[in-house]
């Protein structure tokens, strides 16, 4: 964003939003006191309304005069995430934010995310939960020992995938279990033919596009380099 990292550091801290990994609190402030303490490291005063509404959207008010020490993990790490937002960074660094936080809270988490990348923030995430990365991330970037293997549009790696071939599980009307990979759903009202054709009875159809993590053991598994 044009800034030297070195010899305009404080222009550049300005720009970054970093919510850390670990669990990082201060335990004698409540949450509004701590979101203020923030606000005071970028020189920032009265804002109260922006702290309000940053509170509101991670479902912090109802603790806002609570003490650090008493909150659970997740209610914790939702702090963390509001004093990355207090100076409205354009670039938001989130290391794994939704470890630990129970599925209501990751939802809400997610929604006041994307809500901040529509506004124009760019998020950069760092997670192990690879459903995450595929439904919010537009562009991905994968690790094997410290080197990027995979780096492309979320689009672009799905369809690298074994050409997007699509796995096809059918069950029988006697139970018995098939599972067929079909390049395109044109091959699939033919495959469907076949098993007519073989007196098979079909009870269920389920079709599974190939997800990250099919991606991800192709970058990074053994048949990684050939």
């Amino acid at each position: 964003m044009g800034a030297d990292v070195v010899a305009q550091y404080r222009a550049a801290r300005r720009m970054l939003g970093v919510v850390p990994q670990e669990l990082v609190f201060d335990p004698f402030f409540t949450v509004r006191e701590t979101l203020r303490l923030q606000s005071g490291y970028f020189g920032i005063r009265a804002n109260d309304a922006w702290i309000d509404e940053v509170m509101h959207h991670l479902d912090l008010t109802a603790k806002a005069d609570a003490n650090m020490r008493s909150l659970s993990g997740g209610m914790k790490r939702r702090v963390l995430v509001a004093q990355a937002l207090v100076h409205k960074p354009p670039v938001i660094v989130l290391d794994e934010p939704t470890a630990g936080v129970d599925v209501e809270l990751r939802q809400g988490l997610w929604q006041f995310v994307r809500r901040l990348n529509r506004d124009g923030h760019t998020v950069v995430l760092t997670t192990h939960y690879l459903e995450e990365a595929e439904q919010h991330c537009s562009r991905i970037a994968m690790l094997k020992a410290g080197r990027i293997v995979a780096l492309d549009s979320t689009r672009n790696l799905l369809a690298s995938v074994s050409g997007s071939r699509t796995q096809v599980r059918i069950v029988a009307r006697d139970g018995a279990q098939h599972a067929f990979e079909i390049a395109g759903y044109g091959e699939l009202e033919p495959l469907l033919a076949r098993l007519r054709s073989q007196g098979i009875e079909i009870a269920d159809i389920e079709l599974e596009r190939p997800d990250l993590e099919a991606v991800f053991l192709r970058m990074t598994g053994k048949d990684a380099a050939a």
